[in-house]
């Protein structure tokens, strides 16, 4: 999990500007919209209710939550759009997996081949790179927040598959059908924790430094901040001397 963890890590850090804050609605309120097509209840709904808490995580306006509820029911008029996962690959053979929401595929489609040729990457075809991932549920709980071992009776004893303990993190890995499970433990435990999400796991990482490291940052930037872009899974690993000197700068 190093390679997730560490640019879960850079993301806390980086400061949010105004534009990137709005940027960060565009793209949570389109989510929000596609879960709720599964239904309106964040209880009973656990993709929407994970996605309401990363907006309230960025202090999003509960209203505007509540109408972008409403456009995904469609107790609200709204766009209609959809979810469409692209694969591709980065510098130095890096594998990725492109998530994207929206209105306009051929619009998307054409961003997103720009912005991978231009940080040195391409698109692949659909099954190139999406077999080197496993989906797992993913939950980092800073090391401030409990000792590891109060933490592993926790997480384990609730069906947890491993917990890494990482630089500033322990990172829980989950079974897919395990994850809401955990993280009611740790919440019943009042365990806080920065990021709770399925995500898609490497099955085994790339090693980057130099000039193919700082690209790949860079790209992983670049596509974070597109609106249509809704998650970017890779399988890099970078020494942590150089995600440290990209997390520092503004």
């Amino acid at each position: 999990m190093s390679g997730h963890s560490k640019w879960a890590t850079i993301k806390r850090k980086k400061a949010l500007t105004d534009s990137k804050r709005g940027a960060s609605f565009t793209k949570i309120i389109r989510e929000i919209i596609v879960a709720a097509k599964s239904g309106g209840d964040p209880n009973m709904n656990a993709r929407l209710r994970t996605v309401v808490e990363k907006a309230k995580a960025v202090n999003m306006p509960s209203d505007n939550i509540k109408k972008a509820i409403q456009k995904g029911t469609g107790e609200l008029p709204g766009v209609n759009y959809e979810e469409i996962m692209y694969e591709g690959y980065g510098p130095g053979g890096v594998a990725l997996i492109i998530n994207v929401t929206t209105d306009n595929r051929n619009r998307s489609a054409a961003d997103l081949r720009a912005l991978l040729a231009k940080y040195t990457g391409s698109m692949a075809a659909p099954g190139a790179t999406a077999w080197q991932f496993d989906q797992k549920g993913f939950i980092s709980v800073p090391k401030e927040a409990i000792d590891e071992d109060s933490l592993m009776e926790v997480a384990l004893d609730a069906g947890a598959q491993d917990i890494k303990n990482e630089d500033e993190s322990y990172d829980i890995v989950t079974a897919v059908v395990d994850f809401e499970k955990v993280r009611k433990a740790l919440e019943a435990k009042s365990v806080k924790f920065t990021v709770a999400e399925i995500t898609m796991v490497p099955k085994n990482y790339i090693k980057l430094d130099g000039k193919d490291a700082e690209r790949m940052l860079n790209l992983m930037e670049a596509l974070e901040e597109h609106e249509d872009i809704s998650n970017v899974y890779a399988n890099f690993d970078i020494p942590k001397e150089v995600m440290d000197k990209i997390g520092s700068q503004e």
